[in-house]
């Protein structure tokens, strides 16, 4: 971010389940660390993967969001309605031979561990409803400084191959979808969870190819159950109880190592917003986030 550059970020959740503990640490970092700067905060539904999503599940996010006083600058963006700008932006990396079609199965790459190695990539397949799209990699190493995990590292072409920008299925992945839309609404910094640090040089090269800068990231650890699973919709996490929300609030607040006074329990979700927008440092997260389960308002 630039001394000219006003400060822009975002929170993009999935409507695929209930807002649960983890996802709303993830929200309010992001809240503060832009109220902190003065800036703007966006949200956006990312509802692109459409078997994922659950009916409702949008509107409650944000009226849960609501509830915390974790309200947006401006209109909510939908990635299910911006499907012609993808449609448009995969079709100039195919003609400017930066992407390729390709009809590898599951099966096919399920020797390599995750790795594409390149089968496709000189074959030139025409375009077809079950082929996906994969975005060339070679001799790609991208690098970048986390604000808060620090340097971090990746050899594309030899960690990860080709990846996919539109899934066979028809879908456009989350990779290539999410730098298009950070580009298009000017987004400065991201802050997010940590599970999301090993995409980010993917997002990166993206950001290569489409010619723009890329932002500032900051990577807050994680809140995992005792058996070392993260908190998420598909492991059933529990949804967030809105009548509990000031409680709730001051917990997620200890929780990112925010030192909250104890004089601020019980206060309004206003009164503790803004003390913690005054008073957010990032750097007191750990790098991995230990929170005594019991003291979670989580099932």
């Amino acid at each position: 971010m630039s001394a000219t550059s006003p400060y822009i970020g975002r929170f993009a959740p999935t409507p695929s389940g209930h807002l649960h503990f983890g996802s709303l640490l993830a929200a309010l970092a992001s809240y503060l660390d832009a109220r902190h700067h003065q800036g703007i905060w966006l949200v956006r539904m990312e509802d692109l993967d459409l078997p994922r999503n659950k009916p409702g599940a949008a509107q409650q996010i944000l009226d849960t969001l609501h509830a915390f006083g974790l309200d947006q600058d401006g209109e909510v963006w939908v990635q299910s309605d911006r499907q012609a700008y993808y449609a448009d932006q995969i079709q100039a990396l195919i003609d400017q031979g930066q992407a390729y079609y390709c009809d590898c199965s599951r099966s096919d790459l399920a020797p390599f561990q995750g790795i594409y190695p390149g089968t496709c990539r000189e074959r030139h397949l025409p375009a077809a409803p079950h082929h996906a799209v994969r975005v060339l990699t070679k001799g790609s190493t991208c690098e970048f400084v986390d604000r808060l995990q620090g340097p971090f590292r990746q050899q594309l072409e030899a960690e990860v191959g080709d990846f996919v920008i539109r899934r066979r299925d028809g879908i456009v992945a989350y990779q290539l979808a999410v730098v298009m839309d950070d580009i298009a609404q000017g987004v400065t910094d991201v802050v997010r969870g940590a599970d999301l640090l090993d995409s980010t040089p993917r997002q990166l090269w993206l950001y290569k190819l489409l010619g723009a800068p890329a932002p500032r990231y900051l990577h807050i650890p994680l809140v995992v159950r005792q058996q070392g699973e993260k908190l998420s919709k598909r492991l059933g996490s529990a949804g967030l109880d809105i009548t509990l929300a000031e409680d709730t609030l001051f917990t997620a607040l200890a929780a990112l190592y925010q030192r909250p006074p104890a004089t601020l329990r019980g206060a309004s979700i206003r009164e503790q917003l803004a003390w913690a927008s005054r008073h957010w440092d990032p750097l007191r997260l750990p790098a991995t986030l230990e929170v005594p389960q019991e003291s979670l308002p989580i099932s």
